[in-house]
């Protein structure tokens, strides 16, 4: 049978931000499912930072939303007062509006918040219902940004993207550690690499690897794996690590097996502040730092023999 969507009606009440878990309490006696629209804390160079509609990026911070949802024959109007009676019970002032929704449109709304984001010279990371008509040189990479993370918005994974832009040639081996989107085994595919090998440790990052890897017509072959346990032989081209510094340094004892003198060994993940620890275990692990690159308070490095 054909799902239909139904009609809901929305109360929605507006406050100062500091009034804002106050008013999550009054708008919970009517439901627990609530929508929450506060940009207070909205990290604007971090994750969906550049992905965001100008109307996010401009957003006031100064007041805070919340909404609840009323289905189709519902009393909304006895939801309204007494989420009128309560506010004014408890001295909040707020703004309270009504809207009608229809759920099929409003399931399609947030997606107008993403777009088209460009990194490097040439990749641009493409919201999979966006239309985008890349120019010449180009790269397209299509994500879905609903995922929490690996879109290519955050600064770990910008900065290794626009390393790989200069490491990856044609018909290169690439081995993704780490994968959890698969966005860098796939840009490197879309690079012109030969074969690609991504792994996580996670099933089901693997299994989303996997997904993002064909939608994107990329033959990538994608595994889980502790970090270098389950990992195809043999000696890569270029190596990328988008994880976290602990982890990092566990990893670089043994990556010297999956790798020859031209090898190019990229990690990101790594807080400013821990940096030096990672090059100075690579240096014990016979590795030196050819280059680093800084964004925000994340470094990324280029290691090699």
């Amino acid at each position: 049978m054909k799902y239909e969507y139904s009609d809901w009606t929305r109360v929605t009440a507006t406050v100062r931000t500091p009034f804002l878990d106050r008013l999550v309490a009054v708008m919970s006696v009517i439901d627990v499912n609530l929508m929450i629209e506060d940009y207070s804390d909205f990290d604007l160079n971090g994750m969906y930072g550049e992905l965001a509609d100008e109307s996010i990026l401009n957003a006031d911070r100064t007041v805070a939303s919340v909404s609840v949802f009323i289905p189709a024959g519902g009393d909304s109007a006895a939801a309204v007062e007494k989420i009128k009676s309560l506010l004014a019970s408890g001295g909040i002032e707020a703004e309270v509006s009504v809207s009608d929704v229809n759920e099929a449109e409003w399931a399609e709304t947030w997606k107008q918040y993403y777009k088209p984001l460009h990194i490097g010279r040439r990749t641009v990371i493409v919201p999979r219902w966006e239309e985008y008509a890349p120019r010449p040189g180009e790269i397209v990479v299509r994500m879905d940004p609903g995922m929490a993370f690996g879109t290519g918005s955050h600064e770990t994974t910008r900065s290794i993207i626009g390393m790989l832009e200069d490491a990856v040639f044609p018909g290169a081996s690439v081995l993704d550690v780490g994968t959890g989107s698969g966005i860098l085994a796939i840009c490197a595919s879309k690079l012109g690499a030969g074969t690609c090998f991504a792994c996580d440790i996670d099933p089901v990052a693997v299994e989303v690897a996997a997904e993002n890897a064909a939608d994107n017509g990329c033959d990538i072959e994608c595994a889980v794996s502790d970090l270098l346990a389950g990992v195809r032989p043999g000696r890569y081209d270029v190596i990328c690590a988008n994880i976290v510094a602990d982890i990092i340094i566990r990893m670089l004892p043994d990556i010297g097996r999956f790798m020859h003198k031209k090898t190019r060994l990229f990690v990101s993940g790594i807080i400013d502040g821990r940096a030096d620890e990672v090059t100075a275990r690579a240096a014990e692990c016979g590795l030196r730092t050819v280059r680093l690159c800084r964004d925000n308070d994340w470094t990324a490095m280029e290691l090699g023999y």
